[in-house]
């Protein structure tokens, strides 16, 4: 793509653009497990000191930042999870998790499932092939090797995608990927018009929590929307996916819901969750694997 005149992009090869990763099928089991009309999948994204060190950067105050959401955001969160008896998906950058290794064992031990975001959380759009490719296997085995279970799922840092990504992902035998945005609800994403075998649990910047709470200097981001306002919204969008019988995901991260003052909205959406009765609460593995079961049935 020519990004000074985009207009002048050949068709063949804005098409060939366009068509390299889309969405297939949707993914949507014929029952949830235990009778529930819905699943809700509630993300936190570990980045920690990456945070900073994934951007090239160093500076102590905002390592500092990133250690708050293992130190302190992490607990809390494990806390709230815990009292509702919820299951989640924590991805972890692998140098994050290196840097206090210990720290993965309270959230393997409380049942959670621990996922790929990246090595350094690095921008994977930035990559060639061959590095991006190495990075995913050594983040891959090296979250392996400290948690003591094998990754099956996949994030990329920023949700920051290179055309290989998705191909990459099915290569290395992951079971499902959660970076992409075609839908609500789970897909099959196709790399150039071919199915990828991998279940998509899309992401979307609306149901995540860094986009109305985060503060960051650089770029200049200030928060806007006060707690009350998130919890509506993703409250709302709760609603919606329960009432059509899809899947609700949710994105969060230890350094910016684990505050005093924010960690209520965790706490009243599973309230909320609860208290419709039949809401199935999930890591985005056992999604992943319900909806490949149910695919796997149909294809028999």
């Amino acid at each position: 793509m020519n990004l000074d005149r985009p207009w002048e992009t050949p068709e063949a090869e804005w098409r060939a653009d366009v068509g390299r990763v889309r969405a297939g099928r949707r993914l949507v089991p014929s029952a949830w497990p235990g009778g529930a009309r819905s699943a809700l999948a509630l993300s936190f994204d570990c980045d920690h000191e990456t945070f900073e060190l994934g951007a090239g950067r160093s500076a102590i105050g905002r390592l500092a930042w990133g250690e708050f959401g293992r130190r302190t955001g992490v607990p809390r969160i494990l806390e709230v999870l815990a009292q509702h008896d919820a299951r989640a998906t924590f991805f972890h950058p692998a140098v994050a998790a290196l840097i206090d290794a210990s720290a993965i064992q309270p959230i393997v031990d409380a049942g959670h499932e621990i996922g790929v975001h990246g090595w350094i959380h690095e921008n994977t759009s930035r990559l060639d092939r061959q590095t991006e490719r190495d990075l995913l296997l050594r983040a891959r085995d090296t979250l392996a090797h400290l948690s003591g279970q094998m990754p099956v799922g996949h994030r990329a840092a920023q949700w920051d995608l290179s055309p290989h990504t998705i191909e990459l992902v099915a290569e290395a035998g992951f079971l499902y990927d959660s970076s992409m945005m075609a839908d609500d609800d789970p897909y099959e994403p196709l790399v150039a018009g071919r199915p990828s075998r991998l279940v998509e649990i899309p992401v979307d910047w609306v149901r995540d929590d860094a986009v109305y709470l985060l503060f960051n200097r650089e770029p200049a981001t200030r928060p806007f929307t006060p707690p009350e306002a998130v919890f509506d919204i993703f409250r709302r969008e709760f609603d919606a996916a329960h009432a059509a019988g899809g899947v609700c995901q949710l994105t969060f991260h230890p350094f910016v819901i684990g505050y005093r003052s924010r960690i209520w909205i965790l706490d009243a959406l599973l309230s909320h969750a609860r208290a419709k009765g039949d809401v199935w609460i999930a890591t985005h593995a056992d999604i992943a694997r319900r909806i490949a079961q149910d695919l796997e049935l149909t294809r028999t």
